[in-house]
């Protein structure tokens, strides 16, 4: 069977460089989009902030820390939404088949819509090109017969590079990655494979699929087909989003009551802090508790109306908290998760503004996340 033609496009800085083109007094400086305020957190750092250690994720003071030269501007998300959606049309001129996957990144299957330019490789040429002509950013391009190996090739080059990597180059290539460079493989799950003495592809190659299972269960499969180069999820246009979640695994076990609901309460902003990028919420909210001997429960209530803000569901999920302490065992791991979800339209006639202040006042991470946006006016 013909090899697919799957392109990774990704934006590069994608907010911090929308910032720096509006306003060309910050082109060149260290940047943080956020707030430099006690609970601030980093949502997108410029390349010029990167070399002192400035990430997204990262506490506004902690940043500050590493770069007291670091210049702050407050998120304008709207902005960002609107640069996206001339992205995407710039997208559809070339295929149908896009999968958004964040503002700022996307597949594209070229497999049938190679047109006059036979090469997907000058496709994604054309399209970083109509991407800087038409809205004055770069993209990062990566060029692949996957997904999994396409995504790789676009970090490859960052910033506005591409890299292409070929059927016969695929292999050898991920053979010589560290575990925790992969696409899908977080830090936690890299952290139990260098424990298992799994340190690069090359590595993960020597496990059989059983001896995978054991130790990784349904992901194994996955792991078993990527270390190979081989991954055959297609590009999925529109694909519904059932749940939103998030979770931390700690270091040292949780076991002081405060501490764990300090932490989960951290949790429940990061959640929602990423369903109002999202601009979705949900009617049901689940905590997940792993303990520190591997024992997993889950505890979840479906509340009457939708989510409408940070405050109910910081509520309900100490709630859920509530009836597992004291911690014995301590906990390894908490998360929580909306389902049954809607857009935030539903959940509030005033959800959306209040959304669009709480991302001013403490702006979430730029996580890029593997799901897809329901609808493409998102993207």
């Amino acid at each position: 069977m013909e090899s697919r033609r799957i392109v990774h496009i990704d934006m590069d800085a994608f907010y911090a460089s929308v910032e720096q083109r509006d306003n060309p007094s910050l082109r060149g400086r260290p940047l943080a989009v956020g707030r430099g305020e006690a609970r601030g957190v980093v949502a997108a750092a410029s390349y010029e902030a990167r070399p002192f250690g400035v990430r997204s994720a990262m506490p506004s003071l902690k940043a500050k820390r590493l770069c007291p030269d670091l210049v702050f501007v407050p998120a304008r998300f709207d902005v960002y939404r609107a640069v996206s959606t001339q992205i995407h049309e710039i997208f559809a001129r070339y295929t149908p088949l896009i999968q958004p996957l964040s503002l700022d990144e996307a597949y594209l299957d070229l497999t049938d819509y190679l047109g006059a330019y036979g090469s997907a490789t000058l496709v994604a040429e054309s399209i970083r090109a109509d991407i800087r002509k038409e809205t004055g950013l770069t993209a990062s391009a990566g060029v692949s017969y996957n997904r999994f190996l396409a995504k790789l090739a676009s970090d490859y080059r960052k910033p506005d590079g591409l890299f292409v990597i070929t059927p016969r180059m695929g292999p050898d290539f991920v053979a010589g990655l560290a575990v925790d460079q992969f696409h899908g493989i977080g830090p936690a799950t890299a952290r139990k494979m260098r424990a298992l003495g799994i340190e690069t592809g090359a590595d993960l190659r020597k496990l059989d699929l059983p001896t995978l299972t054991r130790h990784f269960g349904k992901s194994a499969l996955f792991y078993h087909g990527i270390s190979r180069g081989i991954d055959e999820r297609p590009v999925v246009v529109n694909r519904e989003r059932k749940s939103l979640g998030t979770e931390q695994t700690y270091l040292s076990d949780l076991k002081d009551e405060n501490a764990a609901r300090e932490a989960l309460g951290l949790i429940a902003t990061k959640l929602w802090l990423q369903a109002q990028r999202k601009q979705i919420t949900g009617r049901t909210v689940t905590l997940k508790v792993k303990y520190s001997d591997f024992r997993q429960i889950t505890r979840a209530r479906t509340l009457p109306a939708s989510v409408n803000s940070e405050a109910v569901l910081a509520d309900v999920g100490q709630a859920l908290f509530t009836p597992l302490f004291p911690l014995t065992p301590g906990v390894r791991l908490l998360g929580l998760t909306m389902s049954s979800l809607a857009g935030t339209e539903d959940a509030s006639p005033d959800s959306t503004p209040q959304m669009q202040l709480l991302f001013e006042q403490s702006p979430n991470e730029a996580i890029k996340n593997p799901e897809v946006f329901r609808s493409l006016s998102l993207f």
